[in-house]
């Protein structure tokens, strides 16, 4: 039996779907089934729902928003994982725990490897990587996975909101200096039902290979759906928002690689996979 937090969201209903199609028993579980940040009611809930792993999706993820509820942020991602990697220690769980590239600098134009010095630029970065100090301080039996980019059908990401604007824009304005990877939920929620099931613990990366630019991610998208949009590169400095976003999200597999699990699908095919499901 796995337990999977955040179920109603992106990522963490995808990894229900990913866990019953691999035959897993699983539970989803939301803020409507038991609080996170509530300690008391989280280990009467594990206590109840005795199970072999936790695959904690559930975060605060409002990046912008969080620089004003910064205490609302840091309750969510830092005490909640807290508690959770508690409970998994104290009930003898496996605890997988989905992190970002927000908790490194963004600094440079290299891969940032899994042991690289960290420094998050954002209240929701660093919330993050206090999350992960919860974990590896609390658990023993235990998977960080950091991921970027992330989208899929479930919720509005960055391609729907593309699509949606060029149904009503001949133009649109996309930043052309932060470069990441994609990460289609779906095959991201395949990796950690396979992850959770080895004892091979540890920190990875894990993202849909190659990089691009959010420009050349809204242009790669919209060409692919037929639009003719025309997407503008700007500049970092000249697109400010509240949460300072790191210039480089690369992110290096070599974990997985040594680990022996399979690399994802480049993020070109993931995004036509994506498409192709919701056009």
């Amino acid at each position: 039996m796995i337990i999977v937090t955040g179920a109603k969201g992106q990522l963490g209903g995808d990894v229900c779907e990913a866990l019953t199609q691999k035959g897993i028993s699983n539970i989803g579980i939301d803020i409507d089934d038991v609080d996170i940040t509530d300690f008391p009611a989280l280990e009467r809930f594990f206590e109840k729902n005795q199970a072999d792993a936790v695959i904690h999706c559930a975060a605060y993820t409002a990046v912008d928003k969080a620089e004003e509820e910064k205490e609302k942020c840091f309750l969510i991602n830092t005490k909640g994982t807290e508690n959770i990697a508690k409970c998994c220690k104290k009930f003898s769980m496996k605890l997988l725990y989905v992190s970002t590239d927000y908790v490194f600098s963004g600094k440079g134009e290299t891969a940032f490897a899994v042991d690289d010095e960290k420094g998050p630029l954002n209240v929701y970065g660093e919330s993050k990587l206090l999350g992960e100090k919860a974990v590896t301080e609390n658990t023993d039996r235990y998977f960080i996975v950091r991921t970027s980019w992330v989208f899929g059908e479930k919720n509005t990401n960055f391609i729907h909101t593309m699509l949606k604007l060029s149904e009503t824009r001949d133009t649109v304005r996309v930043v052309c200096d932060q470069i990441g990877s994609p990460t289609y939920s779906r095959h991201l929620a395949y990796l950690l039902s396979r992850m959770v099931g080895t004892e091979k613990y540890g920190v990875y990366h894990a993202t849909n290979e190659g990089f691009c630019s959010w420009h050349e991610l809204a242009s790669f998208s919209l060409q692919y759906a037929g639009k003719s949009t025309n997407v503008l590169p700007v500049f970092s400095k000249d697109y400010p928002s509240k949460a300072v976003r790191p210039l480089n999200s690369r992110l290096s597999k070599k974990s997985l690689d040594k680990a022996g699990f399979s690399r994802l699908p480049t993020w070109q095919d993931a995004v036509k996979e994506y498409l192709d499901k919701i056009l």
